[in-house]
């Protein structure tokens, strides 16, 4: 049983990866519905919270339906990180999770995300000092070194836990690598094999088929997988991986009609959640990952990046079905 402080996740937890302008409630909802395990939201600015930004506060909000579930937060003042962890205590989650990993400029470039990793004095001091003002586990998710020349993360892992994370998420890159090539997982079961280490460690990075989630694990030993990409428009991939667990087999994709009602049931949320003008224009990243892989499908797609109104949008997922079900 793998367990975060006294949070108990299962045998082999599949961990959802905060994703900025992704993992928002709605997406939650269905990857929570489809076998995640933990959740986070997406990633919170310190100085967002502290200043009382609508848009920062706002991603505080869960239901309870999503526990267990971790609010991510980052900055590079410990102050800020410090105030901002008091106040995602009093939003009540079970987790509180620090991105060291965010290698996007304007985050890396300011010395918060990836960008502490030039600092790790820093970000261990950083560290304590959260842990010090909350009751909350503290976890940690981050990446393999700034470049080629600094995969520290072992020692790195070490520190984090001597004071007091309760486990860390591995990205298997380094900033400078941002998301291309192939994630190397070889560091992450160097610190998993630590024998200094003693908190679950979760891999994260081209985890994209369920083979490839089970090869990972016996492979590489690591507590768990934290899943980004491939469940963007298919939040059934967590299902899809305990049953390959399970059975050693891969269970049929969902149907066309399944792909529709899940899109319906996303968009509705959505709606609800942000109200119709945000809610459809924040849906639009999600359709071409929903109906991937459907031939001249771009003109329905067109359609619906392009469309204003819930009803009409409704009325086009409708359609769907009957006009692709052969071409499926």
């Amino acid at each position: 049983m793998v367990k975060i402080d006294n949070i108990e996740l299962g045998d082999f937890p599949l961990l959802l990866a905060p994703m900025e302008d992704v993992s928002d409630p709605p997406f939650r909802a269905l990857c929570k519905k489809y076998g995640a395990d933990l959740m986070f939201t997406e990633f919170i600015s310190s100085e967002g919270l502290i200043r009382d930004a609508a848009s920062s506060v706002q991603k505080l909000d869960f239901f309870e339906y999503e526990r267990p579930l971790g609010i991510q937060i980052f900055g590079n003042e410990i102050s800020s990180m410090r105030k901002s962890a008091e106040i995602c205590e009093a939003a009540g989650p079970d987790i509180l999770d620090i991105n060291y990993g965010c290698p996007v400029k304007k985050v890396a470039c300011k010395g918060s995300g990836a960008g502490i990793l030039q600092d790790i004095p820093k970000m261990v001091r950083l560290t304590a000092e959260i842990v010090k003002s909350t009751n909350l586990p503290v976890t940690v998710k981050t990446r393999l070194g700034w470049d080629e020349n600094t995969k520290y993360i072992v020692e790195v892992a070490e520190r984090l836990q001597d004071v007091g994370i309760k486990a860390i998420s591995i990205h298997g890159r380094t900033r400078k690598q941002m998301y291309k090539g192939e994630a190397d997982w070889s560091l992450i079961a160097d610190t998993k094999n630590n024998p200094r280490l003693h908190i679950p460690v979760f891999g994260n990075g081209d985890i994209n088929t369920p083979q490839k989630a089970v090869e990972y694990k016996n492979k590489y030993g690591v507590d768990g997988v934290m899943i980004g990409r491939a469940s963007i428009g298919n939040p059934w991939f967590f299902n899809e991986v305990k049953h390959y667990i399970k059975t050693g087999t891969v269970p049929p994709p969902a149907s066309l009609q399944e792909r529709v009602d899940v899109t319906k049931e996303h968009l509705n949320f959505s709606v609800e959640w942000k109200g119709e003008k945000l809610g459809i224009v924040e849906m639009r990243r999600h359709y071409t990952n929903y109906f991937k892989g459907i031939e001249n499908f771009k003109p329905v797609r067109t359609q619906l990046v392009s469309l204003e109104t819930h009803e009409e949008l409704l009325e086009v997922l409708d359609g769907i079905v009957g006009q692709f079900e052969e071409v499926v």
